[in-house]
């Protein structure tokens, strides 16, 4: 199927074979039909909110100002992972370039890591302004919601630099197929033929700096919120607050538990199905998700599609 290239007496993989989601054919033309769907309602919507946030004063806020952040996130991050996805279903099994899987790689990783910090950042402007709000206009001032943003970006392409750097550097010599629906950490580690402690230190590192530093930033902040919200002496305040966090909780919770499973666990735990269905949680499921939880449920994003819709209307 793919010839690998000559390097002494070693051979070195030129391509890789993707799998897919499923193996089998009548299940793949139903997957198609229902991920091709969710692709584009999860555009439509992304796509809404930033359209939402820009064009409407009122919501030139720290809060959908990291909400539109998320919403261009997740744009970028399902269109990394979903074409192959896709492509997957429609013919089965297919070759990737080791070039166009490093990149893809690359914008996957950059992708989750921009992610990870956002959501820790934006955990923490639901802090500042419930558990301080009289001085939430200067701790959320603009330079800061933007030295936060541009740190989360910036932060996930600088781990992604290292991280897909030290996996392209790898000799892979065969069996060249990846059990997966797009080019990931863990079934390229386990396709390598030569040392990988040096990769598995860099992945285990910032899994610890990424993954674990902004949750637990995520966490506290919950934390917090939650112990000033039980001291609110309205028990309508008390519900609106917590209806807030409830559902970005949900959100933190889904990802995080998916992403740290996936990446956090010990190596020696295989079980690369489960791998692949988490992974759809993560890079379709969430991406779908998000839009409805953080933004087209708010009062605020709602009378701003309205009027977007009346203006169209006339």
């Amino acid at each position: 199927m793919e010839r690998p290239l000559e390097l002494g007496n070693m051979t070195r993989v030129g391509e890789f074979v993707l799998l897919g989601l499923s193996a089998r054919p009548d299940v793949r033309d139903v997957l198609f039909a229902v991920f091709l769907s969710l692709y584009l309602a999860t555009l439509l919507e992304n796509t809404l909110i930033i359209y939402l946030v820009c064009a409407h004063g009122e919501l030139h806020r720290p809060m959908y100002f990291f909400l539109g952040n998320l919403s261009c996130l997740e744009v970028s991050y399902l269109s990394v992972t979903m074409p192959s996805l896709l492509a997957g279903l429609w013919a089965g099994p297919f070759l990737v370039p080791f070039v166009a899987c490093m990149t893809q790689l690359f914008f996957f990783v950059s992708l989750i890591c921009t992610e990870c910090t956002l959501l820790a950042s934006m955990a923490y402007d639901r802090y500042a302004a419930i558990c301080h709000p009289l001085h939430y206009p200067l701790l959320m001032r603009p330079g800061v919601c933007l030295g936060l943003a541009l740190s989360s970006w910036l932060g996930g392409l600088l781990v992604s630099v290292v991280k897909t750097s030290c996996i392209a550097t790898l000799s892979y010599c065969g069996p060249n197929v990846l059990n997966h629906f797009f080019c990931d950490v863990s079934p390229l580690l386990s396709l390598s033929c030569t040392h990988v402690a040096l990769t598995e230190l860099v992945d285990f590192v910032s899994a610890i700096v990424i993954f674990w530093g902004s949750l637990l930033v995520a966490l506290a902040s919950y934390v917090a919120i939650g112990r000033a919200v039980l001291r609110m002496p309205s028990a309508g305040a008390r519900r609106k607050a917590f209806s807030t966090c409830a559902s970005h909780l949900v959100v933190v919770g889904i990802f995080y538990s998916a992403t740290l499973f996936i990446y956090a666990r010990p190596s020696r735990i295989k079980a690369l199905d489960l791998n692949k269905v988490l992974s759809v949680i993560y890079t379709v499921a969430t991406p779908m998700c998000n839009p409805v939880i953080y933004c087209l449920r708010n009062k605020e994003v709602q009378a701003a599609l309205q009027r977007t819709l009346r203006r169209s209307r006339g």
